[in-house]
């Protein structure tokens, strides 16, 4: 029902504008995020927009109309065009009309419509035909292989496939979850890991989206455990692979001889195998050899660390891997290319989903404080920005501002019993940065194992300020950092800034701060507000503070050097 103080409204092409100091602003928003995607987040006024892809998703998570429906009538200013509200219920209306199931023999895959209508449309795409081999009614047989490369063109012509064609089931693998773990901790899963652990379960591919920090790793430990079955785990990175080997050993009760490493360094196949997205994309000699890692093992589970980075060449291996179980893990599903709907159709439908900000008021993150230091830069910048040749050169040459090394000092200096992670995008403003404090630095460049020294040390105390370049972003187990300080950024990219805060969400005593340096009037400022779209969807609210010479930063809790 509209009302006069409502903190929301519903436009005609679906976009719907909140009001985030109205009264009920905080519901509503909370509301939003199950089913609309956040489009633009200035400080009085956010915009979101209604999808068919994310009511899809909304839909494979267990929202159901009838909620979406009510809630953009409940905090409504103004009632709902005719025309979104039945947009809503066409995309809910194409969900599960078109399912993936065993043909009766089990031998083979059909297609099946619904209905008569969805049938038509089905056969009369192109595009599909040649993945189909015979039709019976409204039934469609599939070719063999096929499976994910249907449903791939199915989502992107506007039907998408519920699978429901059953997986592999892989070798047997016995493991299960420690009570304490090997370094004498207490363990058990938190409840709301065992509902992201049964959500996945009860579907078989998809994916789980929990705030860094939350145990998204536990989870998949979860999931293991549940299924049994011999599991092959892709990260971004060596470190990644060194972290998940550590987690496994530590919390399950399988033996060392059970978890193998599959890397450039090492080539060890065992039941549980951990590689990287680059290995397996690694070409030698025009094939890619690493690939047989995944066709001619046993796998029951696939685990897919941080899918929203899963690589494009990989969405083709993706589409051959229907048959086993897929989980995907993230802390977001947003992709700055807009291959959602592959990640969707690939991998699976997001399956469990929690808001950061209800993580936080449980306790099971940390309570965190986002700060956007606002850093003027001398008129001979301004000038070498605005004459660059290309739109790139000209964010960078506003993103490597020097003045921003006065702020970094006098920030790191205001927490001097704080584990403080500084990161950036350019090799040598974080080099510049490294120097200033003295402080180790890890790059692309550093050796595995240099890094895993730092990281070591780093979380021993022995370092306590750590510089990095954009490696920082994903999987690495850096537990006591409390401040990350971002002197730059690429572009804007939104699943950065997420990763970003998320490197300090472990829980902890004290409020985590992050703070982002930007250059003032710029392309880098006009940048950080689509930068920081996913952590306002999430509740996040980023204080602003100018940095002027030899004045306090307040927000900052730092002082500016003369």
């Amino acid at each position: 029902m509209a009302r006069a103080d409502g903190p929301h409204i519903v436009q005609s092409d679906g976009s719907v504008l909140l009001e985030t100091h109205a009264r009920g602003a905080d519901e509503a928003r909370d509301a939003l995020a199950r089913f609309a995607e956040l489009v633009k987040s200035p400080e009085h006024v956010h915009t979101y927009r209604l999808s068919r892809l994310s009511l899809w998703n909304a839909a494979s998570a267990g929202v159901t109309e009838s909620f979406i429906l009510r809630a953009l009538d409940k905090h409504a200013k103004y009632l709902a065009p005719a025309n979104v509200l039945a947009e809503v219920r066409e995309a809910f209306g194409r969900y599960g009309r078109l399912v993936l199931e065993r043909t009766p023999d089990g031998t083979g895959l059909l297609l099946r419509a619904r209905d008569d209508f969805a049938a038509q449309h089905v056969a009369a795409l192109a595009r599909v035909q040649s993945y189909l081999a015979g039709r019976q009614g409204s039934d469609f047989l599939v070719a063999p292989l096929a499976r994910g490369t249907l449903k791939q063109v199915l989502i992107h012509a506007g039907w998408p496939v519920e699978d429901r064609a059953g997986f592999t089931e892989g070798a047997a693998l016995a493991l299960g979850a420690l009570a304490r773990t090997r370094t004498g901790r207490p363990f058990a899963l938190r409840d709301y890991q065992r509902d992201a652990v049964r959500a996945f379960v009860a579907g078989g591919h998809g994916v789980v989206v929990l705030p860094c920090g939350a145990g998204k790793t536990v989870v998949a430990l979860g999931a293991m455990a549940e299924l049994g079955t011999n599991t092959l785990i892709l990260c971004t990175g060596v470190s990644a692979v060194h972290q998940w080997v550590r987690e496994i050993r530590d919390k399950t009760d399988l033996s060392a001889d059970a978890i193998g490493e599959y890397t450039a360094a090492t080539k060890d196949v065992r039941p549980v195998t951990v590689t990287t997205y680059a290995m397996l994309v690694r070409r030698q000699g025009g094939a890619f050899p690493h690939l047989a890692l995944v066709d001619r093992n046993p796998w029951g589970l696939i685990i897919y660390d941080e899918v929203h980075m899963l690589p494009a060449p990989l969405f083709r291996v993706t589409a051959d891997l229907q048959a086993r179980r897929r989980l995907g893990l993230t802390a977001t599903l947003v992709r700055e290319d807009g291959k959602e709907a592959d990640v969707f159709s690939l991998v699976g439908p997001k399956r469990y989903d929690v808001p950061w900000r209800e993580m936080e008021s449980n306790g099971w993150v940390a309570r965190a404080r986002c700060v956007e230091v606002r850093v003027g830069a001398d008129d001979g910048a301004r000038i070498a920005a605005a004459s660059a040749e290309s739109a790139q050169e000209s964010y960078r040459i506003s993103a490597e501002n020097p003045r921003k090394m006065h702020v970094l000092r006098a920030l790191v200096d205001a927490h001097p019993h704080d584990r403080i992670l500084v990161v950036g995008q350019y090799l040598s403003q974080v080099q510049a940065a490294a120097r200033l404090l003295a402080a180790p630095l890890v790059t692309g460049e550093t050796a595995d194992a240099e890094r895993e020294r730092l990281y070591a040390a780093f979380r021993a105390g022995t370092v306590p300020v750590l510089v990095a370049s954009k490696v920082a972003n994903f999987s690495i187990d850096l537990p006591d950092a409390s401040v990350l300080i971002q002197i730059s950024g690429a572009f804007g990219s939104r699943q950065e800034e997420a990763q970003r805060l998320g490197r300090i969400l472990r829980p902890k005593e004290r409020v985590a701060t992050f703070h982002s340096l930007v250059t003032a009037e710029s392309d880098e400022q006009s940048f950080a507000l689509h930068r920081q779209m996913f952590l306002a969807e999430q509740g996040y609210r980023y204080e602003i503070e100018d940095w002027v010479p030899g004045e306090s930063l307040a927000a900052g809790d730092a002082g500016a050097p003369p």
